[in-house]
């Protein structure tokens, strides 16, 4: 009865302890949440409970499970402890990321909450984004070493390597040479304000906004929902344009080829029309001038200001669509025009001349023959 009792205490205990200690540590947190709503660090040590319950449970069964005296654990408690082990080292390392994601996500809302730059929310977004797969790996990593060193075999190889720690360390670095820069390159664009998560960038020709950004690729979200994926020395390597960068105002322009007949003045006037109606326009300026002219046309440019580059390429699209509209149906010969006419032959040859002449003296002396004919009918027909 004893070897049933026995292992059924120490693991009920266990689980009980661990699941009051989940309860108090989440009460807790509650009451100080409501306490303190302007502080979100609270709320999000809450998302900590599932591994702070698997890292207790795994520590008391760890420091307990020999008390059970049970057969099994007698027999294999190498491998029962050595897999406890393991299991605490994984659960403490997945805390401790839990517990920093919570720390910085809670910095980042606070400092969101009351900024007002919103370029600047968006360099410390992406300064915490990276913040965070820096601290996940180098936790990883250390679990991950810890793990190994719980195995005998392993420390005699971790103690061998060390001797050749340089050598590996030339090769690795020259093996892992794209791999690293990009890593410099990601904490480059962090910590240099090149790019941010959210801006609006030009690469390759592709129109985009920026929506992730790690320490080895960048992904930039096309106008149609296309994703590029591209290493981060590419922005470190290659100019790039953002739009975004340094304010988010931007200038929308519209050309018009259009007849010399063109109204500039009432254009002027239907421009200013749709730029008081249309909601994209910030209503700083607009302005409508002819910029250039050909020997067919004359080049007209629309001017209007918008907040961003998404409200600018709305107010490109409605002025070009309206101001068309109203030239076809109020002045439709201020729409360009093709002038056509009869192409103007290129002089006769020589050659082509006497030709010419030939064919003309050969109709000439078959219409005589033919007049000739037609009068000899007749005068057959009616003698004299």
């Amino acid at each position: 009865m004893e070897d049933v009792l026995r292992p059924l205490v120490v693991i009920g205990g266990s689980l009980a302890i661990t699941l009051f200690i989940g309860w108090a540590v989440d009460w807790l947190l509650r009451r100080v949440d409501a306490r303190h709503p302007e502080t979100p660090l609270w709320g999000h040590l809450r998302g900590c409970r599932l591994p702070l319950q698997v890292t207790v449970c795994t520590a008391l069964l760890s420091g307990s499970y020999d008390k059970t005296r049970a057969r099994v654990v007698q027999e294999h408690e190498p491998a029962i402890g050595r897999l406890l082990a393991l299991v605490l080292i994984a659960a403490t390392a997945w805390l401790v990321v839990r517990v920093s994601s919570a720390v910085v996500e809670s910095s980042y809302f606070r400092y969101a909450s009351s900024a007002h730059d919103a370029a600047r929310v968006r360099r410390v977004r992406t300064q915490v984004t990276l913040i965070q797969r820096v601290v996940a790996a180098i936790v990883g990593v250390v679990a991950v070493s810890a793990m190994l060193l719980t195995f005998p075999a392993m420390r005699t190889v971790g103690t061998s390597m060390l001797a050749s720690a340089g050598i590996l360390g030339v090769v690795a670095g020259v093996a892992a040479q794209s791999t690293l820069g990009n890593l410099f390159a990601g904490l480059q664009i962090a910590f240099g304000d090149m790019v941010r998560i959210g801006d609006t960038v030009v690469v390759d020709g592709e129109w985009g906004t920026v929506e992730e950004i790690t320490l080895t690729f960048l992904s930039v979200r096309t106008w149609d929902e296309r994703r590029i994926t591209m290493p981060v020395s590419y922005f470190t390597n290659k100019p790039f344009e953002n739009w975004s960068r340094g304010g988010t105002q931007k200038l929308a322009t519209v050309l018009f080829h259009l007849d010399h007949t063109a109204p500039i003045e009432e254009m002027r006037e239907r421009l200013r029309e749709i730029v008081q109606k249309s909601p994209a326009w910030d209503g700083r300026d607009w302005n409508l001038v002819v910029t250039d002219t050909t020997p067919s046309t004359i080049v007209v440019r629309a001017l209007i200001t918008a907040r961003d580059p998404d409200d600018a390429w709305t107010v490109r699209c409605e002025v070009r669509e309206k101001m068309i509209t109203w030239l076809r149906d109020a002045h439709p010969h201020a729409l360009p025009r093709i002038a056509t006419a009869p192409a103007a032959q290129p002089p006769p040859t020589p050659l082509e001349r006497e030709r010419g002449r030939e064919l003309h003296d050969r109709h000439d002396h078959h219409d005589r023959l033919a007049r000739f004919e037609d009068g000899l009918r007749k005068d057959a027909r009616h003698p004299r």
